[in-house]
């Protein structure tokens, strides 16, 4: 148990440096150059997510798995459906009930953060 909540809290960790890629390049991409909403949030999901998959494979889980490519894939294929959670969240929060965008924003992140712990323990990085 003692080893799945440093991983978590290592994941954590790497979750706050991908949600300040992940905030930065939004509000740059929204405010500065006026930018889609929607669109300005993937760049910045997916960005935020490449830099994750890095951290969290050398530091988090510390995997020496040989297919990269393979790892790689399946991190970035939780992260898109991440991605479609996280709009989805966005659009219900935001259009619906009129919720500020960006506290929208982070109630999607926290919510997604759990999904993408999950399934990155149990299924990209099993060898960690």
């Amino acid at each position: 148990m003692n080893l799945l909540l440093i991983k978590l809290i290592k994941y954590g960790t790497v979750g706050l440096s991908g949600m300040a890629c992940d905030f930065g390049v939004t509000y740059f991409l929204k405010e500065k150059q006026k930018i889609n909403k929607y669109i300005a949030n993937s760049v910045g999901f997916i960005l935020a997510a490449s830099l994750n998959y890095t951290l969290n494979k050398y530091w988090t889980f510390g995997t020496s798995r040989q297919s990269v490519p393979f790892e790689f894939g399946l991190f970035l294929l939780i992260a898109l459906t991440g991605l479609l959670l996280n709009n989805m969240i966005l659009l219900l929060l935001k259009e619906k009930w009129n919720v500020n965008f960006y506290l929208s924003k982070l109630i999607a992140i926290g919510i997604v953060f759990i999904w993408n712990f999950s399934m990155n323990y149990y299924f990209t990085f099993t060898g960690g």
